[in-house]
């Protein structure tokens, strides 16, 4: 594979220029600034090149809108017709570019939800929980397979009710005498109607059934004649019948075309198909109008001829006759269509067909199919978190010519558990192996989440100060402040001196007097909540499980009532990857005079964490252990004191009380263990004593048996 080079005989002649004004015109339309630009453009004129494979890496920084520049490049890709196969590591990244994609196609559309059925998206339902994504079930294969097979059921689906409104509209007469023959023939002969009133017709003799029932059961003759009364009163008159069954067939056939301009890929169902389909719609709605207005004959028997057909519709014939012809037009079509389905199946026949298709890099295994009609391009986002043996599940698909990984090899990696594994690189991506032999990247260079004053240190020490601020965070009305004091500023380092580290659940590491002064930080944000009612979000970062689980206990005894204008949720950096919240609070755990961080250290941890706030940062640490480390957060505690961000706990009265609560349950859990210890010794002792003195009870030695 080449590094986006694009061969001389593809880039050259009048079909690559107005190809280009094309791809312009989609592009411009989508308010993309010039770096997301220039990344869409120079990945959809990849498809123009059939005779070089290429690789495109774009490098999206955090908050620089790599999920809309994706979402960008689909929507051109979908417009331009070009079979593409987007991928990424997990459920949530596939989920988050559905979504973000089909909001922009949705405000495309011209007829309803047409054209939603040249994208699928695919994967297990309950893993993915689509069920809380109401706006992705429409490309869900799961759920499309489903519609389309109610559109085609034999006995129930589009064939029955078209054939049904057809006959209908050709000869209401006709099919009211079929209506009303069935319903008599339905009603139980005297017979039938005896024996399931339990008669006994043992005892009939000498006589027709009907008379002895009459002279012997007068009872049930008086209820036969009632049944027959009420049977025939039941049946409809034609007006009723005509109505019903074409309102009933109406609806049923509404339905079914909006199956159909939704699912159906436009390349089987045409534009001009789905006018007729919205034309037809407006015919059955008038002429359901007219048939509620109109006055019919009644005294329609079966000698009687009837009213004409015309005379029935009246000034209504005309569009009678149109809708005939456009049902009997789309009845044609539609059988075809279902034909070509019912030879793939609807699962291979929706993945076949679709110009986009989304799921995960191992759920693209299921589009390895015979007869799978080959894809152009590959989109991989998310691309520095797959790991490298993952990608070549999309990539050795069949027809594939050309790559496109967006991902950001400065942030977490993929996960590997295994600690061997881990420094064999088994966790490396496809995107940094890549850079790290020197294929040109293409950054994003403008940053969209971060107030100046939090992205300025990320963005000096992780990206070479190569991102700019947009205006948007740039704005005065951005500078939010949530809590009174420097303290809670836009950005400050809050140190913790009296912090202990402890050994937690599953050997992870906690430090009870930070989440202490955690809880206490967000109860006062609660408080500030309840009385300006003003809407925050609020993250809390740690790298270590057990102080996650211990701020989070914490915060739950403090704060017991919910309200969904002040959310705040307590996870680990690699759970944040992603995400954005208005406050970002960090703990960082580690206090010891050694200054040892351990994976703390990690830059591309540190990278992330410090990149998630929106508003306002505040991080939580022991700032001699952090400087003493000789790691990135070294100089975060610098720059904060040169930048006057750097404060003490102790100066705020509130944290002092927590911290120093925490202290004491430090103490006070320091001493039960202490006395557990105590406790068990002596029982090891005591057991000890016990043992020798049984020992010297039984001191000779025995005579061995054997």
């Amino acid at each position: 594979m080449q590094n986006e080079e694009i061969c001389n005989t593809c880039s050259s002649g009048e079909k690559s220029i107005t190809a280009s004004t094309s791809t312009k015109n989609i592009i411009n339309s989508q308010n993309l600034n010039e770096s997301q630009g220039e990344a869409v453009s120079s990945c959809v004129t990849l498809r123009e090149c059939h005779h070089n494979s290429t690789v495109k890496l774009i490098w999206g920084p955090p908050g620089t809108g790599k999920t809309k520049t994706v979402a960008s490049l689909l929507f051109s890709l979908l417009k331009l017709q070009t079979r593409t196969l987007t991928c990424a590591p997990t459920n949530t990244a596939v989920l988050e570019v559905a979504a973000r994609l089909l909001s922009m196609v949705k405000d495309s559309l011209e007829y309803g939800t047409y054209g939603l059925g040249d994208i699928v998206l695919f994967g297990n339902s309950s893993r993915m929980k689509i069920e809380a994504y109401q706006d992705l079930r429409d490309v869900f294969l799961d759920h499309r397979v489903d519609r389309l097979s109610k559109c085609f059921a034999p006995l129930t689906g589009w064939k029955h009710y078209s054939e049904s409104m057809i006959s209908l509209l050709e000869n209401p007469h006709r099919q009211y005498l079929l209506y009303k023959l069935e319903e008599e023939r339905n009603i139980m002969s005297l017979k039938e109607f005896a024996k399931k009133e339990k008669l006994n017709e043992e005892n009939v003799v000498l006589m027709t059934f009907e008379r002895f029932v009459k002279e012997r059961h007068s009872s049930i003759d008086k209820k036969y004649n009632l049944y027959v009364h009420e049977r025939k009163r039941s049946i409809m008159t034609m007006k009723q019948f005509i109505i019903q069954s074409f309102s009933s067939s109406a609806e049923k056939l509404e339905f079914f075309m909006e199956i159909l301009y939704t699912h159906l890929p436009t390349s089987f169902i045409q534009i001009d198909r789905v006018r007729t389909m919205f034309r037809t719609l407006h015919l059955l709605n008038s002429l359901e109008k007219f048939l509620h207005q109109t006055s019919f004959k009644e005294a329609f028997d079966d000698k009687e001829v009837g009213e004409s057909i015309d005379n029935l519709f009246g000034k209504s014939s005309s569009e009678r006759e149109e809708c005939l012809l456009r049902l009997r037009s789309l009845s044609m079509k539609i059988s075809r269509i279902q034909d070509k389905i019912d030879e793939c199946g609807k699962t291979n026949f929706c993945l076949k067909n679709a110009c986009l298709v989304l799921c995960t890099a191992a759920g693209s295994a299921k589009l390895y199919t015979e007869g799978m009609n080959p894809l152009q391009l590959l989109v991989i986002d998310e691309a520095a978190q797959l790991k490298e043996c993952e990608s070549v599940i999309p990539l050795l698909l069949p027809g594939l010519n050309h790559a496109i990984l967006i991902g950001d090899e400065r942030q977490l990696p993929a996960l590997v558990k295994s600690k061997i594994s881990d420094e064999a690189d088994f966790g490396r991506s496809l995107f940094e192996r890549l850079v790290v032999l020197g294929y040109k990247k293409h950054l994003l260079n403008v940053q969209y989440r971060m107030h100046p004053s939090i992205s300025l240190f990320p963005n000096r020490e992780f990206y070479d100060e190569q991102l700019s601020d947009a205006l948007n965070v740039r704005r005065v009305s951005y500078n939010k402040r949530f809590l009174e004091g420097e303290m809670y500023g836009t950005y400050s380092f809050i140190n913790i001196s009296k912090g202990k580290e402890q050994i937690g659940q599953s050997h992870s590491l906690k430090n009870i007097v930070e989440a202490s002064a955690i809880a206490q930080i967000i109860q006062i944000l609660h408080k500030e909540f309840l009385i300006t009612r003003r809407k925050v979000s609020i993250g809390v970062i740690s790298p270590y499980n057990a102080q996650v689980s211990e701020i989070q206990k914490k915060v739950d005894k403090c704060i017991t009532d919910s309200d969904t204008n002040f959310s705040f949720s307590v996870r680990s950096v690699d759970g944040f990857q992603g995400g954005e919240e208005d406050i970002i609070i960090i703990s960082t755990v580690r206090s010891n005079m050694g200054g040892k961080v351990g994976f703390l250290c990690n830059r591309q941890r540190a990278n992330v964490a410090l990149t998630r706030a929106r508003h306002c940062l505040w991080i939580l640490g022991n700032a001699a252990t952090l400087v003493n480390s000789d790691s990135i957060w070294r100089k975060l505690v610098v720059d904060a004191k040169i930048r006057g961000c750097f404060h003490s706990a102790d100066d705020d009265q509130n944290l002092a009380k927590a911290i120093e609560n925490g202290l004491l349950e430090v103490e006070l859990l320091e001493a039960e263990s202490l006395l557990k210890e105590l406790s068990l010794g002596k029982k090891s002792n005591s057991r000890a004593t016990s043992s020798s003195d049984r020992g010297s009870f039984r001191g000779r030695p025995r005579k061995q048996w054997w």
